[in-house]
């Protein structure tokens, strides 16, 4: 979806957010004029994951398409470096240790399914990001936690403790909602 340069930009101004904030104590400040990418100010839904040696540091998204992608980004940095409730805040000295993927999302589409054989043959692992809603409780998975539990079962099983659900819930799935989305992954590692 991103042109290489957009790829970089966006890293970019991720990687900037956090070295402004150690400086400045604020979040950083971006135009449309500065950017000069329409596509960078479309709405999106992101997640920023940060990962120090290999490890997950704060991952903090935003699932529906409700600022401009770059300040949604911006947002989602300060976010997962800051306010992960998993996770101390980042410190100014892990900064060169810190490593940034971010995640831009599809519009995230319920999924119709008849009962727990049907919902399993429709996930695409690696593929789906997977929301589940039941009442007041929610849950997501991006795409890449199939990399971990590459399982259907496993990976719903998980979900749904995520949202304090029994991690059995999906075998009864009555009431239980489901969406999937895509992602666009965007990370240093990438050529």
């Amino acid at each position: 979806m991103y042109t290489e340069e957009e790829r970089k930009k966006i890293l970019t101004v991720s990687y900037k957010t956090l070295e402004y904030y150690f400086s400045f104590g604020k979040k950083l400040k971006v135009t449309e004029e500065e950017i000069n990418d329409p596509a960078l100010f479309e709405k999106r839904g992101t997640f920023v994951t940060l990962t120090k040696d290999g490890n997950l540091r704060g991952c903090i998204g935003t699932i529906l398409p409700l600022k401009p992608l770059i300040l949604d980004v911006i947002d989602n940095t300060i976010n997962a470096a800051f306010r992960d409730p998993r996770f101390p805040p980042l410190k100014k000295e892990e900064l060169p240790l810190i490593k940034i993927e971010i995640s831009v999302l599809t519009v995230p589409k319920k999924l119709e399914f008849s009962d727990k054989d049907d919902l399993l043959r429709k996930l695409r692992p690696g593929k789906d990001g997977v929301i589940i809603i039941k009442g007041p409780y929610q849950a997501t998975f991006l795409p890449q936690v199939w990399e971990e539990l590459p399982d259907k079962d496993s990976f719903l099983s998980h979900l749904c403790a995520k949202a304090g659900l029994s991690p059995y819930e999906y075998r009864n799935p009555k009431d239980l909602e489901v969406f999937t989305y895509g992602v666009e992954i965007i990370n240093s590692d990438q050529s």
